[in-house]
């Protein structure tokens, strides 16, 4: 007989949540799949209050509520809220801080969030200093130099992969009187939880992984004890700027995360068995991967990566930038296409995509390797990788 109170989210595992997408308890049908919620508005009671509690849709559409509760349960944070992309969310977090408050980004991190902190946050008064991704003693010393409000923190950071420790982040900034933002989009929920370490703020760029079928655009932050007046100024600033997911969308995400770890398992398990085979391939000069002992992040990965080291990868060309190119070209079953996280394998010559401004080598081809069979990924790679 089917139980009429559904078991709490927080008594689940990751996997069994994901797998279920909040719809143990769906009145008054008892719906596997939860239905689409479309309405923008909705009705007042004759004394003009809001029975159903909720006003208009653009900040308030019950057809959030499930992807916010399963991904903060699986986070393990207080509470969650959609946006529009991962960009939308990224720069509401920094929209809710004040003129010359302080904030330390990674050097390496997304290009287009580097390009919205300096084009756009910089010269709104927001003061963006810039610390190696992996050195917690420069870190230390930039905290020691001036107040700062937010540490900014990618890890495993694209393109390149660098690792950064966010348990011992968190307790240097938490002495200084700052807050942390883990950009958690390669990881995930299912391979690392950055509240548990200490962060305040988890962002997710939602099309990636958490989607992770290449058909939704959609961005998620989840909040731990960050200050209450922030993150109801990050609510406010999400309404008001409409920066909203809508409704399908919003569906088709929860939809995506059933099956949120599988993919991850999988993709993780495919990058690292060609992040073994490349690094010994005469046309590749070094396999950027935190899974291979030789990687600089190896050990800190390790520890805070539980259960794989994503489905990411970079190759640098012995041959350069022609070679890199010319390698991409030659792939079939890996599609040269933006973005990342999905079920198909992608790859990019990121320093093209990026323009001239570009930090990324311009040797380098990153590799978002998918759910495929290994075996035939390798021998697309193998085909494509000429040596020169």
């Amino acid at each position: 007989m089917p139980t009429d109170v559904a078991t709490p989210l927080s008594a689940l595992h990751g996997s069994t949540l994901s797998a279920q997408g909040n719809s143990q308890h769906c009145p008054p049908f008892g719906d596997i799949v939860r239905p689409i919620h479309l309405s923008t508005t909705f009705e007042r009671a004759a004394d003009g209050s809001y029975p159903g509690g909720r006003t208009y849709a653009r900040d308030q559409s019950p057809a959030y509520d499930d992807a916010e509760a399963v991904l903060c349960a699986l986070e393990g944070g207080r509470a969650s809220l959609l946006f529009a992309s991962g960009l939308a969310a990224a720069t509401s977090v920094v929209q809710a801080l004040a003129p010359g408050d302080r904030v330390l980004a990674p050097r390496a991190c997304y290009w287009a969030w580097r390009k919205w902190l300096l084009e756009v946050a910089t010269p709104w008064g927001i003061r963006v200093d810039w610390y190696d991704n992996a050195d917690t003693a420069h870190l230390a010393l930039l905290l020691a130099a001036a107040p700062t409000r937010l540490v900014w923190i990618e890890t495993p950071a694209n393109p390149t992969w660098e690792v950064t420790d966010i348990a011992e982040v968190a307790h240097l900034a938490r002495a200084h009187g700052a807050l942390v933002v883990v950009d958690s989009t390669v990881a995930t929920p299912v391979l690392t939880r950055p509240l548990a370490l200490g962060a305040h703020l988890v962002l997710h760029s939602a099309t990636k992984y958490l989607n992770g079928h290449s058909d939704v655009v959609a961005g998620a932050l989840v909040a731990g004890d960050l200050p209450d007046a922030l993150w109801m100024r990050i609510r406010q600033i999400r309404g008001l700027g409409g920066a909203v997911l809508g409704p399908f969308e919003a569906w088709l995400l929860v939809r995506g995360m059933r099956t949120l770890y599988l993919r991850v398992h999988a993709a993780s398990a495919n990058a690292l068995r060609l992040a073994h085979a490349l690094t010994t391939h005469p046309a590749v000069l070094e396999v950027l991967y935190p899974g291979l002992p030789q990687h600089a992040g190896h050990a800190i990965a390790a520890r805070q990566m539980q259960g794989g080291f994503s489905g990411m990868l970079s190759v640098r060309m012995v041959g350069g930038e022609t070679a890199a190119i010319a390698a991409a070209g030659r792939l079939r079953l890996f599609r040269q296409a933006t973005s990342l996280g999905s079920v198909e394998s992608l790859v990019e010559h990121r320093a093209s995509v990026e323009g001239p401004d570009s930090m990324c080598p311009r040797d380098l081809l990153r590799l978002s390797v998918g759910i495929e069979h290994a075996d035939d990924l390798l021998a697309d790679l193998q085909q494509a990788l000429i040596a020169t």
